[in-house]
């Protein structure tokens, strides 16, 4: 863990970090999140029969429209141009539910983290969002970091749990 705040000055003003001295590497992240539901939703989902349409396919391209967006929807973040991005939304009977893994991919600047965060955690909030009519007490998360690269600070892998 480093030792300071890069977005806090000095006397606790928030400032957005002047990454224009870094050198442009290729960059990418990975997380991941879940939409816990019943079974009977799953399974609703997997057959295609939501009312309001296909849930993963729109879960998938919220989420990607979200990475696009993240730098209008978190203060401080950079505006990055994108490469890649991917949304997979895997059903798992044994949450039951769906899990979500995003991928952002750029060469720039600075990192791809919140990128990736924001379309896992948009992807499943499309997912409740979708299926919300059948089943209102599904639950999501964790949402969280699982891998990034590249950059000053390198590699770094979340620790399994």
């Amino acid at each position: 863990m480093s030792g300071s705040l890069t977005h806090i000055g000095k006397s606790g003003e928030a400032h957005m970090v002047d990454v224009g001295d870094k050198a442009s590497t290729t960059r990418e992240a990975i997380a991941t999140s879940a939409v816990t539901m019943l079974p009977e939703t799953l399974a609703m989902i997997e057959a295609g029969n939501a009312k309001k349409g296909d849930v993963l396919g729109t879960a998938r391209i919220a989420g990607i429209m979200a990475a696009k967006e993240t730098s209008r929807l978190i203060p401080l973040c950079h505006p990055i141009a994108l490469t890649k991005v991917t949304v997979d939304c895997e059903p798992d009977e044994t949450l039951p539910g769906i899990r979500i893994r995003a991928l952002a991919r750029c060469t720039g600047q600075t990192g791809v983290e919140m990128e990736a965060l924001t379309a896992a955690s948009t992807a499943a909030l499309t997912i409740y969002d979708m299926a919300k009519a059948v089943d209102r007490g599904m639950s999501i998360g964790p949402t969280r970091l699982e891998a990034k690269n590249g950059g000053k600070s390198g590699d770094w892998t979340a620790d399994a749990t």
